[in-house]
């Protein structure tokens, strides 16, 4: 389906991408583009509008032009110039979307095979429903346990695929390959593309298994490739499934359902297709997982101390029944002084994080109580070896990223 186009232009920062949001709550279909993109290009594009992020004029597009001054959120007169100046019908909806794009993978991929990895997150959950509504025993969804997904979540995404699924499913342990490549490994930029590339190359290895794969499904989704620097936008951070992907891969192409979709729009389309709302509403995770969360190098004891660490802050979060997007624990690169047992340490230091955000591009930190930060605090303290300091993260974004690395 053809949807009406709205052309964002970005003169800079995260507001383009704010602006972005807005058009799409509206029910209409828009792409951010950077404001050094050649005019024919833009018009080649056919928008029936141009919204400007950041600048109140910019003359010769040939269609009806909108400037919105940076700050201005919730800019007065943007619903009106959709609908009147650009007759905008607002015919973008998620559930459209989703039986479009899978009429469009089954007439693409045909009688071919096609592996999908799958880490249990949102995105790449909802990249496999699709992929498994168009083609079904055609995919194979793959686990691959890199050995830093949180606790007991490779046994979860397990049963959730082969029970309330019936996927084709295989899990991978690979393990004892990553953490031996990421051995000695601080930057996390570093970090990121070996995980990316060890992944495809697991990949590669189990499509020789099952025969010749023509398709390798990723849950890429719109910030990603924003903040990776796609479509000309500015890089701030590479994502594993974005930047990190070696040139050569064993597959013919590469399928991306959610790439032009938003966080909260990808959760839309996952109950759209009938996934149960626990599971499309789920937390982010990162694919590199907690290799992005410990800021030291990553060895078998860190992944363990962050494993138990972020565990017990997940479950006084969900014990006090408070509604937060997303939270987690970070191991900082930060030892302190303490003392356990009436005997000095020289421990790790965690950081825990909550934020709460509509889509990903921007968020505020939540004020979690006191009570609650003080039980987490204390019982990662107490029962989790080689920890002494508990502190929290209130910083937003901008300027900080929900991430630390």
């Amino acid at each position: 389906m053809k949807h009406q186009l709205i052309v964002v232009l970005d003169f800079g920062g995260h507001f383009s991408h704010v602006v972005a949001r807005r058009v799409r709550n509206l029910h209409v279909y828009c792409e951010v583009k950077p404001h050094t993109m050649p005019l024919d290009d833009i018009k080649a594009m056919r928008p029936v509008g141009v919204v400007l992020a950041g600048k109140q004029d910019f003359p010769g597009f040939g269609v009806p032009v909108f400037g919105i001054k940076p700050g201005a959120l919730e800019a007065p007169g943007l619903e009106a110039f959709l609908k009147d100046d650009c007759g905008c019908v607002g015919d973008w909806n998620m559930g459209d979307y989703a039986e479009d794009m899978i009429r469009q993978m089954r007439e693409k991929i045909g009688d071919k095979k096609v592996i999908c990895g799958l880490s249990g997150g949102v995105d790449s959950t909802v990249a496999a429903v699709m992929v498994h509504r168009a083609v079904g025993r055609q995919l194979t969804c793959i686990l691959v346990d890199h050995g830093l997904l949180r606790k007991n979540e490779a046994e979860s995404v397990e049963q959730i695929c082969k029970r309330q699924f019936a996927m084709n499913f295989v899990r991978v342990d690979a393990q004892e390959e990553f953490l031996g490549k990421l051995a000695g490994v601080v930057d996390p930029e570093e970090k990121r593309r070996i995980i990316g590339e060890t992944f495809i190359r697991v990949f590669e290895r189990e499509s020789r298994k099952i025969g010749k794969v023509g398709f390798l499904v990723q849950g890429t989704i719109y910030p990603d490739v924003i903040e990776s620097g796609g479509d000309g936008a500015r890089m701030v951070k590479s994502h594993h499934n974005v930047g990190g992907l070696p040139d050569i891969v064993d597959f013919d192409e590469i399928l991306e359902p959610l790439r032009m979709l938003f966080k909260d729009e990808v959760r839309q389309a996952g109950l759209a297709l009938g996934l149960p709302p626990e599971i499309a509403r789920r937390q982010p995770f990162p694919g590199p997982g907690l290799g992005v969360r410990i800021l030291e190098p990553i060895t078998p004891a860190r992944v363990k101390l962050l494993q138990e660490a972020d565990a017990i802050f997940r479950e006084e979060i969900e014990a006090a029944g408070l509604e937060i997007s997303q939270y987690f624990a970070v191991l900082t690169n930060i030892k302190t002084v303490g003392v356990k047992g009436g005997e000095r340490t020289y421990d790790a230091t965690v950081a825990l994080r909550a934020v709460r955000t509509a889509d990903f591009m921007t968020a505020e930190f939540v004020p979690v109580p006191y009570d609650v930060l003080g039980r987490a605090g204390a019982r990662i303290v107490s029962e989790v070896p080689g920890v002494n300091r508990v502190v929290y993260d209130v910083t937003n974004k901008p300027p900080g990223t929900i991430e630390w690395e």
